[in-house]
């Protein structure tokens, strides 16, 4: 395609081609201190094309292609390029990727231990995983924790962040202007901002972190913490996890493992002041 862009961003890499100029430019901005991969050759491709013929300049509207596709998936308007783009990226890691265990969470890590965070959309885990990255965590990633099937460490896979709705004014009290993407508005998930995460997270991106605690955060609700059964995490692991069914018994074998070594809890709170003095207090007690 006409504008391209290449990134690695922890294992794994990609190529993003489009249509038109302003996404790639946007990428080349956000991704600036991101390795490009070697040799040219990357996992997978990424394309942005227009709907029909003339959205390419009449309404522009944008059709997220690739090596994986959804055929009727919903085009985005150009000013919403980015976000196609990263909804590209993430559906190539949610169909194609096999190295790991993939699950939906979140994930930092503090003294070389990694905290897990997974939940139902609008938990509050991207957010929480964003708070502590700007207060002495390492953010490992937003949208994507990679389990290692053979020793069960987590790989670093930081992504842009992506903040939704009212986390968008509460990063933008704590992060640094530079690193904010455009303000897009009105998209299929509301309002969202990327925040390029610290440049701590992207140096150490080859690090990964065995784990310490896995947390099931809701976001809402009064402070609360409850300990979560092994077998409630391993049902809600596996209903978090892309890739579970295709890895078979390799995908079993390290939920299991993941399970039997790492305690969980559920916690309730109500602002990101509440839910990071749970997160401290728990991790404290744990390590």
């Amino acid at each position: 395609m006409k504008h391209t862009f290449s990134v690695c961003i922890g294992p794994a890499s990609f190529r993003i081609g489009s249509a038109w100029a302003e996404p790639v430019e946007q990428l080349r901005r956000l991704y600036a201190d991101y390795p490009a991969p070697e040799g040219g050759f990357v996992d997978f491709s990424v394309r942005l094309e227009p709907a029909t013929p003339l959205r390419q300049w009449l309404r522009p509207s944008v059709a997220i292609a690739g090596d994986y596709m959804l055929p009727d998936a919903a085009p985005l308007p150009l000013a919403q390029g980015l976000l196609a783009a990263e909804m590209g990226m993430n559906l190539q890691m949610a169909l194609g990727w096999r190295r790991h265990v993939l699950l939906h969470a979140s994930c930092v890590e503090k003294d070389g231990r990694a905290l897990v965070m997974t939940g139902a959309s609008g938990s509050g885990k991207s957010t929480l995983a964003a708070m502590l990255g700007e207060r002495g965590w390492r953010l490992m990633g937003d949208e994507f924790a990679l389990l290692d099937v053979q020793k069960g460490g987590i790989f670093a896979f930081p992504r842009l962040i992506s903040l939704k709705n009212g986390a968008i004014r509460v990063m933008e009290q704590d992060a640094d202007p530079a690193r904010f993407g455009p303000l897009m508005e009105a998209t299929p998930k509301g309002d969202i901002r990327h925040l390029v995460p610290r440049a701590d997270a992207i140096a150490r991106m080859g690090e990964g972190a065995m784990p310490a605690m896995l947390l099931f955060p809701r976001f809402g609700f009064s402070p609360a913490v409850r300990p979560v059964m092994k077998s409630e995490s391993f049902i809600r692991l596996t209903q978090a996890s892309t890739n579970y069914v295709a890895l078979g018994e390799a995908g079993f074998t390290a939920l299991a493992r993941f399970v039997e070594t790492v305690p969980a809890h559920a916690i309730d709170y109500g602002s990101g002041d509440e839910a990071r003095l749970l997160v401290e207090r728990l991790w404290d007690a744990a390590i």
